[in-house]
């Protein structure tokens, strides 16, 4: 929505969301929405789609799965870093179980069960390190 004449509309930003699971994906999406985010979101399940989303979609926040079929988190913030180091990378799990000192260090942790966590934590990387 467009706010009265003459202010200033609110940023839309690029979130691009790693995740096999469409659902899990639309429920991220939709959780920022909500928060009243403008919002342009893409989602990828893998290593190929990733690489391609970083080159051309150029987003300013990378949300991923800890946990992909063929792929990892780890995986995906290391490519994240290496195309756009000063892009925030959130990792996302549906459980604490299993994560040890090797899960790489991203900009945030966030469990799928408490997405409406998301939004204040997405806000904040993007005010402090979104391009």
């Amino acid at each position: 929505m467009s706010g009265p004449e003459g202010s200033a509309a609110a940023p839309r930003w690029r979130v691009l969301i790693v995740d096999d699971s469409r659902d899990d994906a639309e429920l991220v999406e939709l959780a920022l929405c909500d928060a009243g985010m403008a919002i342009d979101c893409r989602r990828v399940h893998d290593e190929a789609g990733l690489v391609e989303a970083l080159r051309d979609f150029l987003p300013q926040l990378v949300l991923s799965d800890v946990n992909l079929p063929g792929f990892s988190g780890a995986q995906a913030l290391a490519l994240a870093r290496a195309a756009l180091p000063g892009v925030p990378v959130v990792l996302m799990t549906g459980a604490l179980e299993g994560l040890d000192d090797d899960t790489p260090q991203a900009d945030a942790l966030v469990l799928k069960d408490e997405l409406d966590a998301l939004p204040a934590i997405a806000i904040r990387l993007l005010a402090t390190g979104g391009t």
